[in-house]
C-alpha cells in the first residue's frame, strides 16, 4: 500500500535552501548564512536523492541577475513601506529620503548573505524540476561538466 505524500510547498522549499527535485535535502553543508567563511560552501549532491547542484561550469553565474532583482524588490518594498509609515517629500528642506537611503543601504548589507543564497536556491529551482517520484527515477546527469574547471570562479 503507497502513501500518497503532500507535495511540498515550493515557496517553502526555496525558502529553506531545500533541493529543487525532492524539496528535502539541504543545499548548503551549513546552516547559517552569516557564517561568511562557508556561506556559500554547497554540496556537491543533495544528500537525499543526490541531484547534482551544480549543473554545468559557471552555472551559477546567472545568480547575479536574480540577486539584483531581489535587491531592486526590497529597495521598492523599503521605499514604500517608509513612504506609508514614516512619510517623505521631495522638498529640498525634506532630508527624509537620506534616512529611508540610508537605511536601506544598511538594511541590503546585513539580509546580503540571505539574498545570496536565496538567489542560488531560486536559479536552481528554474533548471532543475519538481520530481514526486523521485526514489524510483533515475537522476539526469550533466553533460558540461569538466572536473579541472569546477570552482574556479
Amino acid at each position: 500500500m503507497s502513501v500518497n505524500k503532500k507535495k511540498p510547498n515550493y515557496l517553502r522549499s526555496v525558502f529553506n535552501n531545500r533541493c529543487p527535485r525532492c524539496r528535502e535535502g539541504k543545499i548548503f553543508t551549513h546552516n547559517n548564512p552569516y557564517n561568511l567563511s562557508k556561506n556559500m560552501q554547497m554540496a556537491a549532491n543533495c544528500p537525499s536523492c543526490g541531484q547534482p547542484t551544480e549543473l554545468e561550469v559557471g552555472f551559477y553565474y546567472g545568480t547575479g541577475y536574480v540577486s539584483y532583482g531581489l535587491s531592486v524588490a526590497f529597495t521598492v518594498a523599503t521605499f514604500v513601506a517608509w513612504k506609508v509609515l514614516i512619510g517623505m517629500t521631495f522638498d529640498i528642506d525634506d532630508n527624509r529620503i537620506f534616512y529611508w537611503l540610508a537605511t536601506d543601504i544598511f538594511l541590503l548589507i546585513i539580509t546580503q548573505p540571505l539574498q545570496m543564497r536565496l538567489s542560488r536556491s531560486l536559479w536552481l529551482s528554474g533548471f532543475v524540476p519538481y520530481d514526486a517520484k523521485w526514489k524510483e527515477h533515475t537522476i539526469k546527469q550533466p553533460e558540461r561538466i569538466v572536473e579541472g574547471q569546477m570552482n574556479n570562479w
